[in-house]
Formats: structure tokens, C-alpha cells, sequence
């Protein structure tokens, strides 16, 4: 046992103490390298109204032993925002086509609203048409109606004897029809016909 406890001691009396773990400062360094490839200088501006000291005027700077005479950067926030705007601006080109599809669609809208009118008037028209004829139509078969009910009733008060197959003659339609799928009763036809000219006696 007192093997292991020498192994988990930590090493003291060596004069350096204890040490900074590698692993730690490997990941430490890797963090800020992180941070700063994703720090997005230039555009922070735009957030806080702040010109980054990268972007700021370093006249007094050198780059590679050589004395740096003037910036890449913008030289103040309003600079910053002008640049900014510039790049994110829309082209002519995308600006003129929007502008023609705007004026376009305003057209079709004008144009699908007045035919939409029109039609709602012409199908108002039609609709009216359609009305009186149905109306027209009613009036004329209740008045057809009432005749036959009339004339009906006359048949049924008149009970001459002698009349009766002409009274069933009248009820029957004489009128030959071509069609095939009618059944034949031209056979009947003729039977009443004969029965309402020379009705039997008994």
C-alpha cells in the first residue's frame, strides 16, 4: 500500500512546486486562437457604435521592419457604416428588375379587380334573366294546370252513359313514338280506338 501512496503523492522537496498541466494550457491556447478567428472585426461597428482598435488609425505602426503610413481600415465609425452599406447595397440592376415587377403586379391586380367586376355584373344579369324565365315558366304551367284540373272536373260531372271509353280515349296518348325503347302498343291503341268509335252494347 505505501507503494502506491509514493505513486498518488504529488512530487514535493524538487524545488519547481507544482506544475501547470499541459493538456490545460494546450486547450487555453486553443480557446483564444478560437476567439480570435471568430471575432468579426469591421462589422462589430455596426453593433456598437465603436471603431475596433485593429481598425482604428495606426499611422505609427510597422508592418514586417517597414513603417506603416497609412490604414487599411476605415479611419472612423461613419467610415465603417459607409463601407459597410456600399458592400451590402442592392445592385442597379436587382433594384430596376424589382421595381418592374412591382409596377408589373400592380397592373395584373388592376386588371384582375375590373374583370372580376364585370363578371360579377354580367353573372348579376344573367342571374336576373334566369329569375323571370323560371317565374315566366311557373306562371305558365300553373295556369295549364288549372285548365286541365278544370276541364278534369267537367269529364268526371258528365256521366252520359255510352261515353265512357271516349271518356278513357281521352286519357290515352294516340300519338306513335319511334322509340326502340318504348314497348310496342300499337296492338292497345288500336283496341281503344275501335272501343271509342263503336263502343260494345250489352
Amino acid at each position: 500500500m505505501d507503494d502506491f501512496d509514493m505513486l498518488n503523492a504529488p512530487a514535493a522537496g524538487n524545488g519547481v512546486g507544482s506544475e501547470e498541466d499541459p493538456a490545460a494550457a494546450f486547450l487555453a491556447q486553443q480557446e483564444s486562437e478560437i476567439a480570435g478567428i471568430e471575432n468579426d472585426e469591421g462589422f462589430s461597428i455596426l453593433d456598437s457604435g465603436e471603431v475596433p482598435s485593429s481598425l482604428g488609425d495606426s499611422n505609427d505602426g510597422t508592418v514586417n521592419g517597414e513603417l506603416h503610413g497609412e490604414s487599411n481600415g476605415p479611419s472612423d465609425a461613419y467610415a465603417a457604416i459607409s463601407n459597410a452599406d456600399r458592400l451590402q447595397a442592392e445592385p442597379e440592376s436587382l433594384r430596376k428588375w424589382r421595381e418592374e415587377q412591382r409596377e408589373r403586379l400592380e397592373l395584373l391586380d388592376a386588371n384582375s379587380r375590373k374583370q372580376e367586376s364585370e363578371w360579377k355584373e354580367k353573372a348579376k344579369v344573367e342571374l336576373e334573366e334566369w329569375h323571370a324565365r323560371q317565374n315566366e315558366q311557373l306562371e305558365k304551367t300553373k295556369t295549364n294546370n288549372r285548365a286541365a284540373e278544370e276541364a278534369m272536373i267537367s269529364d268526371l260531372d258528365e256521366n252520359n252513359p255510352g261515353t265512357e271509353w271516349e271518356r278513357v280515349a281521352r286519357l290515352c296518348d294516340f300519338n306513335p313514338k319511334s322509340s326502340k325503347q318504348a314497348k310496342d302498343v300499337s296492338r292497345m291503341r288500336s283496341v281503344l280506338i275501335s272501343l271509342k268509335q263503336a263502343p260494345l252494347v250489352r
